[in-house]
């Protein structure tokens, strides 16, 4: 805190895209909070936007299965790209 808001509504105007990352689950998160206040202020210049969280499942004691469910890098690009199509 405190989101810089402004930055993000001027990027989204710009691109007409929307990528927002986080490392907590879908719902009732972080990328849910961005994309509402992007929408209030800037919802005719948005185009594509895309979330990338962990699912809404419980997180695997297992350090390999939680690897699986934690975004990385990839999906991350898989986000992005998916924006342009």
């Amino acid at each position: 805190m405190p989101l810089d808001t402004e930055t993000v509504v001027d990027s989204v105007r710009k691109t007409g895209r929307l990528v927002v990352v986080d490392e907590d689950y879908e719902s009732f998160g972080v990328t849910g909070e961005i994309v509402g206040r992007v929408t209030e202020e800037a919802l005719d210049d948005l185009e594509s936007v895309e979330r990338v969280a962990v699912p809404d499942v419980p997180i695997p004691y297992s350090r390999l299965m939680e690897n699986e469910v934690i975004p990385d890098s990839s999906d991350v690009e898989g986000a992005v790209r998916a924006t342009r199509e």
